[in-house]
């Protein structure tokens, strides 16, 4: 008859012999997880008439992912992602082209963006003059 810690020692080599590799690939696979469960970058957009996003009835809404390729419902999105990386995500950086005159007529539109860039959540609003200024906007962004 074998002695009980030969048998321990037995059992003990057979488990690390076995579930050693095992380990192993559980570490390497942590390392390559995402540091996010967000997508990197994925926004819905949208746009309507109103003082601010609360009380505006939203006209039109548009989804822009930018990763790993531009897609969604955005007419022109490989154009709108290439744009939001030039500044960075900073949709306030988007700035009006000089040649646009504009009435001063008040018609509120207002534009929304709700998601994540970059694996950052991001909430932005902005409410613009009237369509002619939103429309003035050197980016196709909001141009939907």
């Amino acid at each position: 008859m074998r002695s009980p810690a030969r048998w321990a020692a037995i059992l003990g080599l057979t488990a690390t012999s076995v579930c050693g590799p095992l380990i192993g690939a559980a570490a390497a696979a942590s390392d390559a997880a995402p540091s996010s469960l967000y997508a990197p970058s994925s926004l819905v957009l949208t746009t309507g008439h109103g003082d601010n996003a609360v009380t505006a009835t939203p006209e039109r809404a548009v989804t822009l992912n930018c990763a790993p390729t531009a897609s969604g419902t955005h007419p022109a999105a490989a154009q709108a992602c290439a744009e939001l990386r030039g500044v960075g995500g900073d949709f306030a950086a988007l700035k009006p082209r000089a040649d646009v005159w504009c009435t001063k007529l008040y018609d509120p539109v207002v534009v929304t963006v709700q998601g994540v860039w970059q694996g950052k959540r991001v909430s932005y609003e902005r409410t613009f003059g009237n369509t002619c200024v939103k429309d003035a906007l050197d980016s196709s962004v909001f141009a939907f």
